[in-house]
């Protein structure tokens, strides 16, 4: 049931079979959420994190004249509101952008990895911290980086967290969004998404179509987003 999320946490560590089995243990219940469902509403108090086994979620806020900006992605494998454990409620909402299955891990239960599991609890630390360099990726994406550099860091970022959890290789992967989900992500209009993917294209570096990333030039794909994957954070670590 959590073997992607194993597989992202054994990407950058050493998990035992003991803290296997803790984690194993801290879940409480599985559930299925459909497209367009909110997951985690903002403002309020939450007992629990949850865990995304299949689909994929966003973090978003909306605007008063009702457009939606969408601050992360999450593929499977990721808790999306680890941080809820400290803040106790988010400041932003989650929502299942496809049809989804998460577990989901009680707060006290999260508590007793951290009281009996230091180094299992450091990689938690960590995914916090690499959330926040996602977070800062994109802020640079949307202050300072053209439409195609932008899609083009956006698609090689997904190529690789996907590729962690075994869900995607050197050829591309399956990305059930549609233009304007990727539009929300990048702060672009259809119409502008759908020019600068033509030239993607065109230009022989990807195609997105009928929810496929085809990466057909995966260097020169990151030429064109001056994309430096080193803020994913990819380096096993021993302690």
């Amino acid at each position: 049931m959590i073997e992607r999320h194993l597989a992202k946490l054994r990407a950058r560590g050493q998990v035992s079979a003991e803290e296997e089995q803790a984690i194993r243990s801290a879940v409480s219940e599985t559930r299925e959420y459909a497209a367009d469902q909110i997951v985690v509403p903002a403002f309020q108090d939450q007992d629990h994190s949850t865990l995304l086994l299949d689909g994929f979620m966003c973090r978003f806020k909306d605007m008063r004249n009702g457009q939606r900006q969408i601050t992360e992605l999450h593929v499977p494998g990721d808790f999306v509101d680890l941080h809820s454990f400290t803040l106790k409620y988010l400041d932003h909402e989650i929502l299942a952008l496809t049809p989804c299955r998460a577990a989901f891990v009680p707060h006290q239960n999260l508590q007793r990895i951290t009281d009996d599991f230091p180094r299992l609890t450091r990689l938690y630390w960590f995914g916090t911290n690499l959330d926040g360099a996602i977070h800062r990726e994109w802020e640079v994406s949307l202050g300072r980086r053209s439409a195609r550099a932008r899609l083009a860091t956006l698609f090689s970022e997904l190529q690789i967290r996907l590729g962690i959890v075994g869900l995607a290789d050197d050829t591309g992967y399956d990305l059930p969004l549609t233009q304007s989900d990727v539009g929300e992500c990048l702060g672009l209009t259809n119409v502008h998404v759908n020019r600068t993917l033509r030239e993607l294209r065109e230009d022989g570096l990807m195609e997105f179509q009928s929810g496929r990333v085809t990466v057909l030039d995966r260097p020169g794909l990151w030429r064109a987003g001056e994309f430096d994957p080193r803020y994913l954070y990819l380096q096993q670590r021993t302690r």
